[in-house]
């Protein structure tokens, strides 16, 4: 009997964990394969780490013995172990347009910011790289846009904030992936430690015109409508948050850190009562989630701010020397 009960735990605890061991080897080699270095070592870890997992796995079954699972358990908390052990904060050889970390200081009303980039564009392999410091006066912030990149479809799209001073100048704000020169950006890699978040301010001529103009991408701006305090404090959380990754880097994660999820929770310290909603996932639904939250005027309805918002024919019909802010707004506001 006491063998009959030991088979029978065996069968229904296979039974009932066969998915999540299935998951847990997926994610182990996943795990293998973006962290172990090189090539060759990387799939030659993946491949051990699967066939050794899954003959313990099999084993188990076979024999109807507890040792493997045992086995492998322990194989799995080795494994964590290592895991827990990679930080952020490499030296690496990052891509020119994440090369530099934004920095800023608030003196009063002026806000000055380190390393903002400025680029001038003529394809993603071709541009004039160009980092300033710049300051900005606070007192003539006036309007806070939020834009939106449509690059893989309807429901996925890069979300931005852009600030406009009564000056006519425009200040782009993008939680970025911090790649390595020649990475191509994935998002399975953004749950595996792949990348690293870094926060570019940029004027709109580089930050909105490469992903139109340049990329193909398919661009919204959408006026917010929030109090000039609202705006303010904004601002200085993201400078505020530029700060804190300079000092302490982060892993970005496809979902839990995003360019999304990084603002709302900015936003949530000035409004703590801001809801969760699956449109701060599926970024290209994002306009849906601030109409809700009553950030878009509604004098309009949402159909009708996403016909108006559309602004990326208007990017591209922008020529060099005009003034790119102000022609993506004719017949914006």
């Amino acid at each position: 009997m006491a063998r009959l009960l030991r088979i029978l735990g065996l069968g229904l605890a296979l039974l009932l964990g066969g998915p999540v061991a299935l998951l847990s080897i997926a994610w182990g080699a996943l795990a293998l394969w973006y962290q172990v270095p090189g090539g060759g070592p990387r799939v030659l870890g993946a491949v051990l780490w699967t066939a050794a997992a899954l003959a313990l796995l099999a084993l188990a079954i076979r024999r109807r013995r507890w040792l493997p699972l045992s086995g492998y358990v322990l194989m799995y908390a080795l494994l964590l172990a290592w895991w827990g052990t990679i930080r952020p904060g490499g030296h690496h050889d990052w891509a020119d347009d994440v090369s530099r970390q934004l920095t800023g200081e608030v003196r009063g009303n002026l806000v000055v910011l380190h390393d903002v980039r400025d680029f001038t564009w003529r394809s993603d392999s071709d541009y004039d790289a160009r980092w300033e410091t710049q300051g900005y006066d606070l007192d003539r912030l006036v309007s806070a846009d939020a834009v939106l990149s449509h690059w893989n479809g309807g429901a996925i799209a890069h979300a931005m904030v852009s600030f406009g001073f009564d000056d006519g100048r425009h200040l782009v704000f993008s939680v970025e992936v911090r790649k390595r020169r020649g990475q191509a950006f994935s998002s399975i890699g953004g749950f595996f430690k792949d990348f690293e978040t870094t926060l570019v301010a940029a004027p709109e001529d580089d930050l909105i015109r490469v992903r139109t103009n340049v990329r193909g991408e398919d661009d919204y701006l959408y006026p917010l409508a929030i109090s000039r305090a609202t705006m303010r404090a904004l601002l200085l959380s993201y400078v505020d948050t530029a700060n804190r990754l300079a000092q302490a880097p982060a892993f970005y994660n496809t979902v839990t850190s995003n360019c999304a999820t990084v603002v709302y929770r900015m936003a949530r310290h000035l409004d703590p009562g801001l809801p969760l909603d699956a449109r701060l996932l599926l970024t290209g639904y994002l306009p849906g989630y601030l109409y809700r939250i009553g950030v878009l005027d509604h004098r309009l309805t949402l159909r009708q701010w996403n016909e108006r918002a559309r602004i990326t024919d208007r990017a591209r019909a922008s020529r060099p020397g005009e003034d790119f802010s102000k022609a993506i707004r004719a017949t914006l506001r």
